[in-house]
């Protein structure tokens, strides 16, 4: 039986891999969920035009968040300098805004910084990239409370939904659950592709798609770490505890 419509799907960090994207928007389809919240980063990876056009062809089913790397490419594609990022990333952020075209800059610019959304059971849902504050900041499963309570100042709802770090999670803050969907397309703490249900209650999804086949198709791109993305996000997957030490270690 198909979900009620006010289920929606919640798909972040697609990072231009299409073969994941496919298999997820397949599994969407099969569910009977109509609202999509894309919660940013769609393109910077080996098939960025191609994920970009698929959920732009959604229409309406579809509301976009904008990522930190969606923002980038746009400053890329706009010419301007991308800071102190280190030469391999700016390479591929420049790579991957040569891949675009004025109509899908412009609609990467579209995006707001964040969305809320009624999903039923739930109520009104809170989707931004990384915090309400900022489309790049860090934090985790075991960050204080004391510092994520300023990151999501002012949010009412009771349930956020954010992305950014590649890693599902549920935690407490206060009375408000946060809610980290994962990565479609580059997750960490296991292969396949991660999203989320929300309807009823909060679901955290992973879709299984042809990895082999998938990472073969990403090495015949030209982007420029396809070898390593194919290697390390498809075939394998960072492993969330050491990230988790990685990223509390810098703050």
């Amino acid at each position: 039986m198909p979900d009620r419509p006010s289920t929606i799907a919640a798909i972040y960090d697609i990072h231009g891999n299409l073969p994941a994207l496919e298999a997820v928007l397949a599994t969407i389809d099969e569910r009977g969920i109509e609202t999509i919240v894309v919660g940013g980063d769609v393109v910077l990876g080996p098939m960025p035009r191609e994920c970009l056009e698929r959920l732009i062809d959604l229409g309406s089913r579809v509301r976009f968040v904008r990522g930190n790397c969606d923002r980038l490419v746009v400053d890329a594609f706009d010419g301007r300098e991308l800071g102190g990022l280190p030469s391999a990333v700016q390479e591929t952020i420049r790579w991957t805004a040569r891949q675009l075209g004025r109509t899908h800059r412009d609609a990467l610019a579209a995006f707001p910084k964040s969305v809320t959304s009624h999903a039923g059971g739930l109520g009104d849902v809170f989707f931004c990239h990384a915090t309400a504050r900022s489309d790049d900041e860090i934090f985790t499963v075991r960050s204080s409370d004391s510092r994520v309570r300023p990151m999501f100042a002012g949010v009412d709802q009771r349930i956020i939904v954010c992305g950014h770090t590649h890693m599902p999670f549920i935690r407490l803050l206060d009375e408000a659950r946060l809610v980290n969907a994962g990565s479609v397309g580059m997750p960490y703490g296991g292969v396949g592709a991660h999203w989320l249900m929300l309807g009823g209650d909060i679901t955290p999804v992973t879709t299984d798609y042809a990895l082999e086949a998938a990472a073969d198709r990403i090495r015949a791109t030209s982007y420029p770490g396809a070898e390593a993305f194919a290697r390390d996000f498809v075939l394998a997957s960072p492993d969330a505890d050491r990230t988790v030490e990685l990223f509390e270690g810098g703050t």
